[in-house]
């Protein structure tokens, strides 16, 4: 990634929020690397290196700021955007797969060997994948001896650290002490085993409300919930269910965040749990991008200076989101959301079922038309023997060519599975009925052919225009 030092320089010299995550900025002076928007008084130009992420800039030998804390700032929304091979294994180390699986398994999900992988990340991100997810276990480190009463040993391996040892090092070299430090400065007691409260950041603005709607609308019994102003839900994780509440806290700079307390079963998934929180509400974003563009067409200028920051809700996880898509073919949300309700619990489970519990379950569980359940049940199947791949590491347009390659599958539910799931921020759907009337409320064409013609203008943001014609129908 091409780091302009000249416009990275201005964005540090103003203290401008919008660049934490995109790059960071090391002080040779010092030692130390910070965010853009570190309120610290800003360095010389020529102690000045900028990297384009925090594991680049501790590959280098620079430790974090313990002023700004550089490793909570918002991830970059390139990662997001990107469908190639670095943002997919981008998402794949944000999700701790190199954590579980190692590098071989990183590298296996996306289809390359470990060397060349190692070589495209270094080129895009400045570090190789092991040194990735090592930043990425001391900030999760971190994180576990700040806010929770775990021994310094069981974070060690909660965080995934191979031995304390390692930890003890690692914890010193990224932030300049040891991991008892960190906890004199900044504990603070939980009420209970396995609860973790912390501070999500987010690039403002954020139309927490249009959030809260969307999520409320669709939420299916007994596995999430909306209420006042706090989405809660189950989550299944790679070492066990957990429990999320999620509370947007509006303010001014560093001060808006989105408040998360989670209940896990193993802390071992708090990397993985925080992760797919940030997925969900799309926390990392650029929102000022995206109303850039999508504010130039006089047809959304109204809409876009009404709500800005209208983010697009996406998935927490994928199966879930996939059935949810077939069961939404042609009837209305909130009959969806009670058929989903149905199947969670005749599988009987903690949260929603995985695909082969899906596909065993019995047909009065699908209160259904019987070609739509046997769509589900191929979908099901489908996934559980990796004929479909729904992971983060999935490219969009295998998965979207997958999809409609099973029977009862078309383009709008490939499409909203794409955008949810896979994270597509370029979907769009012309044929539904509510994207139509959302965009003849808006003066736009309803007709799709030409309205997919004119959404040709809002690219690579068209999964947001979508959101908006949506609330706008």
């Amino acid at each position: 990634m091409e780091l302009e030092f000249e416009r990275c320089y201005r964005a540090v010299d103003s203290r401008d929020q919008r660049f934490d995550g995109w790059f960071y900025t090391a002080v040779t002076s010092t030692g130390i690397y910070c965010k853009p928007s570190c309120p610290a008084i800003t360095p010389k130009r020529a102690n000045v290196r900028f990297y384009p992420s925090a594991a680049a800039a501790q590959r280098a030998g620079f430790r974090a700021c313990r002023r700004c804390r550089p490793d909570a700032a918002p991830g970059s929304p390139e990662w997001d955007l990107r469908a190639d091979t670095v943002g997919r294994a981008m998402r794949l180390i944000g999700d701790g797969v190199v954590d579980r699986e190692g590098v071989p398994g990183l590298a296996a999900r996306v289809g390359y060997t470990e060397r060349h992988l190692h070589r495209m990340l270094v080129a895009e991100v400045g570090a190789g994948p092991l040194a990735l997810a090592r930043a990425q276990r001391a900030q999760t480190a971190r994180i576990l001896v700040e806010t929770t009463d775990l021994g310094l040993a069981e974070i060690a391996f909660a965080a995934g650290f191979g031995s304390v040892r390692q930890f003890n090092d690692t914890i010193k070299e990224v932030y300049g002490g040891p991991p008892s430090s960190l906890r004199e400065a900044k504990h603070r007691k939980t009420p209970e085993a396995g609860v973790v409260n912390l501070r999500l950041a987010y690039r403002p603005p954020l139309h927490a409300p249009a959030l809260l709607e969307f999520l409320a609308d669709r939420a299916i019994p007994g596995i999430e919930e909306v209420v006042d102003g706090t989405y809660k839900r189950s989550l299944t994780l790679p070492h066990g269910p957990a429990e999320v509440e999620l509370t947007p806290i509006p303010g001014v700079g560093a001060a808006a965040h989105v408040a998360a307390t989670l209940r896990l079963k193993d802390v071992r998934d708090l990397a993985p749990a925080v992760a797919r929180c940030r997925r969900l509400l799309d926390l990392d974003a650029d929102p000022e991008a995206v109303d850039a563009l999508l504010g130039a067409d006089p047809a959304l200028a109204k809409t876009v200076d009404k709500e800005p920051g209208v983010r697009v809700p996406r998935a927490v996880d994928s199966f879930e989101t996939a059935v949810r898509a077939v069961v939404g073919q042609q009837i209305s949300v909130p009959a969806t959301r009670t058929i989903l309700g149905r199947i969670a619990k005749s599988a009987g489970a903690v949260g929603f079922p995985d695909a082969a519990a899906v596909a065993g379950l019995p047909d009065e569980a699908f209160p259904m038309p019987a070609a739509r359940r046997e769509t589900i049940r191929g979908l099901a199947r489908a996934v559980a023997d990796g004929t479909v791949e729904l992971d983060l590491g999935a490219d969009r347009e295998d998965l979207v060519q997958s999809l409609v390659g099973l029977p009862g599958i078309g383009a709008w539910t490939a499409g909203y599975v794409a955008m949810r799931a896979a994270g597509d921020p370029d979907v769009f759907l012309p044929t539904d009925l509510a994207v139509r009337r959302g965009a003849k409320a808006l003066g736009l064409p309803d007709d799709p052919k030409a309205l997919e013609e004119h959404a040709a203008a809002w690219r690579p943001w068209r999964s947001y225009a979508l959101i908006r014609l949506w609330r706008n129908a």
